[in-house]
């Protein structure tokens, strides 16, 4: 994101406006028609950042930060300067947008499954809270922790950067580093051992499964015959091996590698609505925690 020129230009065009804006408020040469063209011109630049941001996927924690950090500095100059304008301006934004920074950034992150790949559990259109802090705090989605450090357990529905697209992804993790996982006949072996599975329901299009690994289970779902040519993974340090529940339906680190450990932004807690297709209306069956 900050490799995109677009994207800086309007971030430095809007910190320009501001600077402007706050001269011309301390040197009382601020006039009608100058605040409306610079806040024209501010949202304008404004607009364009946040569209490059969604095209470059970008992360909006950083984004806030650096809002929090402009909306402090007009507050700190308008108590120093005692402007009572800028002391209103910076108080009125800078409390609501560092306690959505705070929010989304270390608690909780709103996201929508964007594919089948965690079917029966998670479906196409659930939209989920993510907790951002299961494996400890940072700014940035990819980037080291730097307080409550925690490393992933198997089992858990985990939410990442995959090593290969900057778009966040959903699945379940399976391996640890140092682990050796299989893949044979529909059933994952970690270090030689089968993850338990237990049969639900089968028809001749998919087959439903209890599976069990550790202190954990979930259903998984499964299409198909049971024969597959054997696979094998060898888990690297500071990496981790996830699958989908919905295993013949997935991408997951079988096609493309492993998740390394700073590209955990954190976990699937909880579904707190469901809204299929524009034309449908949002559903609050679905709410609860996830498995």
């Amino acid at each position: 994101m900050f490799g995109d020129p677009i994207f800086l230009l309007s971030l430095l065009a809007v910190f320009g406006l501001i600077v402007i804006w706050i001269y011309q408020v301390l040197q009382e040469t601020l006039t009608d028609q100058s605040q409306q063209i610079i806040y024209i011109t501010g949202l304008s630049s404004s607009l364009v950042g946040i569209y490059r941001i969604f095209v470059n996927a970008g992360d909006l924690g950083s984004v806030l930060l650096i809002g929090s950090l402009i909306c402090l500095i007009i507050l700190l100059v308008g108590i120093f300067s005692k402007n009572a304008l800028l002391k209103t301006t910076g108080r009125g934004w800078f409390v609501p947008v560092f306690l959505i920074f705070i929010l989304r950034t270390f608690i909780y992150e709103p996201y929508q499954i964007p594919s089948g790949s965690m079917i029966p559990g998670l479906r196409v259109g659930d939209f989920i809270l993510v907790n951002k802090h299961s494996y400890g705090l940072k700014v940035n989605r990819i980037g080291d922790t730097f307080a409550l450090s925690a490393d992933p357990e198997y089992g858990d529905v985990v939410v990442f950067i995959p090593p290969h697209v900057n778009v966040p992804y959903i699945k379940r993790l399976i391996g640890k580093p140092g682990d050796t996982i299989g893949y044979l006949n529909k059933k994952i072996y970690v270090n030689g051992k089968a993850i338990q599975q237990e049969l639900i329901s089968t028809t001749e299009e998919e087959t439903f499964l209890k599976e069990t690994f550790g202190n954990s289970d979930r259903i998984i779902r499964i299409v198909g015959g049971s024969s597959s040519y054997p696979e094998e993974f060898i888990v690297p340090a500071n990496h981790y091996f996830v699958m989908g529940d919905n295993r013949d339906n997935s991408s997951d680190s079988r096609f493309w590698g492993f998740v390394p450990r700073e590209n955990f932004m954190g976990t699937g807690e909880l579904i707190w609505m469901s809204w299929e297709c524009w034309t449908c209306l949002p559903s609050f069956e679905r709410a609860g925690f996830i498995q």
